[in-house]
This record gives C-alpha cells, sequence and structure tokens, in this order.
C-alpha cells in the first residue's frame, strides 16, 4: 500500500463506527460511544495535521502552503465526524432511520469536503522529515499509482463510484445487512465516507485545473444533487417502510416506521440537495472569475 493510500485511509478509517446494541430511547439520546478503532485514527489524523501544519508554517510562514481557513475546514470536518461517529447520533442511528439518515449525510456533505478543502494529504506529508517526505514522493512514482489515484478522483468515475456506493447500499437487502453486522455496518460507513472524499476532491481539490475542469464539476455536482434527490424522494414517497428493522425502534420516539423513513428522505431530499446546490454555485462563481480575469481586454481606444 502506497503512503498516500495510508494517509487518505487515515481518513476514512474513523468511518468504521458501529451503533452498540439496543437500548431505550434515554440512553441512546446520552450514549458516547468511544471504540479504539474509531477514536485513534481520528486522534492520529488530528495529531499529524497538527504537527505537519506546525512544521510547514515554520518553513514557509504562518499562513503559507496552507492557510488558516484550510486549518478551520480540518478543525470542522474534524469536529464533524467526531459529531457522526462519536457522539449519540452514532447510538440514535441504530433505533431511528432518520437520524441514521442525518449521520451519512454529515459523512459524505459535511466532513468529506471540508477535509478535501484542507488539504490533509500536504499537511499529513509535512508531518514527516525531509527524508520521510522523500520517500512518499518516491511512493508516489509508480505508474499504477498515479493511473488509479488519475482514475479515483476523475470527475466521472468518482461521481459514478459514490452514486453507486449510495443506490447499492440502500437497496433494503444491502441496508438490513449492515444494520445487523458490525463488519457489514463498517464497510458501509467507509464506502459512504471513502467515495465522498474521491468525489469532493474531484469536484473541490483541482483549483489549479479550474479553467479545463469547472464544467465537469459542475456537471457532476448536478447529476449528483438530482440522483441523490431523487433516491430521497422515493423514500420519502414510499408507502410501506423499506427497512423492518427499524419497525421496533422508532415508535419509542414517538414515530411509526413510515413517518420515521419519510423524515430521513427528506433529510437527504431537501438539506442534501441544497448542499450540492451550495457547492455548485461557489464553484460556478469561482469558474467564471477565472474565466474573467484570463479575457483580454479590450484595447482602449
Amino acid at each position: 500500500m502506497g503512503p498516500v493510500a495510508l494517509l487518505l485511509l487515515t481518513a476514512a478509517a474513523p468511518a468504521l463506527a458501529h451503533a452498540p446494541d439496543a437500548r431505550g430511547a434515554h440512553d441512546a439520546l446520552l450514549h458516547w460511544t468511544f471504540e479504539p478503532w474509531v477514536v485513534v485514527p481520528l486522534l492520529i489524523a488530528a495529531a499529524l495535521y497538527a504537527r505537519g501544519i506546525r512544521h510547514l508554517w515554520r518553513n514557509a510562514g504562518r499562513g503559507r502552503g496552507i492557510t488558516l481557513a484550510q486549518v478551520a475546514c480540518f478543525a470542522a470536518g474534524w469536529l464533524s465526524l467526531v459529531a457522526a461517529l462519536v457522539s449519540p447520533l452514532d447510538t440514535l442511528g441504530g433505533r431511528l432511520f432518520s437520524a441514521h439518515m442525518v449521520q451519512h449525510e454529515v459523512l459524505m456533505l459535511v466532513s468529506a469536503p471540508l477535509i478535501v478543502l484542507a488539504r490533509p494529504l500536504a499537511a499529513w506529508t509535512w508531518a514527516f522529515s525531509l527524508h520521510n517526505r522523500q520517500r512518499i514522493g518516491d511512493g508516489l512514482r509508480p505508474r499504477w499509482w498515479r493511473a488509479t489515484w488519475s482514475f479515483l478522483t476523475e470527475p466521472v468515475a468518482a461521481t459514478a463510484l459514490h452514486a453507486l456506493a449510495l443506490w447499492l447500499w440502500h437497496v433494503p437487502a444491502s441496508f438490513e445487512a449492515a444494520l445487523h453486522s458490525e463488519a457489514v455496518h463498517a464497510l458501509q460507513h467507509t464506502s459512504f465516507l471513502g467515495t465522498a472524499l474521491f468525489f469532493w476532491w474531484a469536484v473541490l481539490g483541482r483549483d489549479s485545473r479550474v479553467s479545463r475542469g469547472g464544467g465537469m464539476a459542475l456537471a457532476c455536482l448536478f447529476a449528483t444533487m438530482m440522483h441523490t434527490s431523487a433516491l430521497g424522494a422515493l423514500l420519502t414517497l414510499a408507502p410501506t417502510p423499506w427497512y423492518p428493522a427499524y419497525a421496533a425502534s422508532a415508535p419509542l420516539f414517538g414515530m411509526d416506521p413510515v413517518e420515521d423513513q419519510q423524515l430521513g428522505g427528506l433529510v437527504m431530499w431537501v438539506p442534501g440537495a441544497a448542499a450540492y446546490l451550495w457547492a455548485t454555485l461557489a464553484i460556478a462563481s469561482r469558474f467564471l472569475g477565472f474565466r474573467g480575469a484570463t479575457q483580454p481586454r479590450a484595447a482602449r481606444p
């Protein structure tokens, strides 16, 4: 496994979270999860980022290379991972489909884009000595690695992989399997966060190529907004519950399973679409600004 792959997995590893065994509604609202395989990667990621920023700014100057705003993005993204995977939201997701949907949306629409904007690979690389940074660079030289990375971060491929993960995991049999198996649930969360990281990297992490990739990024964001809205609408408008595992627990919170599913569908449909729309408008503004800045001005008479 290449060094960058190991660094990327440090970001995705906290997704190996799973709600504990059944508890009452009151316990679910108070129960924080501190599984080592979740907490340790989170702490390692934060420590490496802080160390890398310190070394980078010591050499380049404060705010250079990685800005204060990008550091703030990492802090916010890291805290959102804690909220999704450590806070009572994780436990509540095992009782309510709507809470589970909030958890997934936080991972894909809050944590992933903020982490991408924070440039974690650059910061984590600077956490190592010059010798080890050179070794990391050497690890990126093989053609197979560059081809794999190029494929995974290519906008169309990243969008397709993210869409595939979303739709396959919301098939009732797949979702139910995740609810009944810790290993399958870990795979579900990892695929959601991992494909979201590649998707947002493809549309947000290509600043130097905005002149060529801006239009494609907009198309991929629009396509993702449309298909996630369609899935949210299907969940919202379905007359019967898709996931029987919530039939016993949803009434503990004052909702029947259909109402719980409708609320979860609305979470994906409305706030989810709003997040993609906001990103679309932000990239369109940046793209148009870049194009305007590169247009030659008319000669004065």
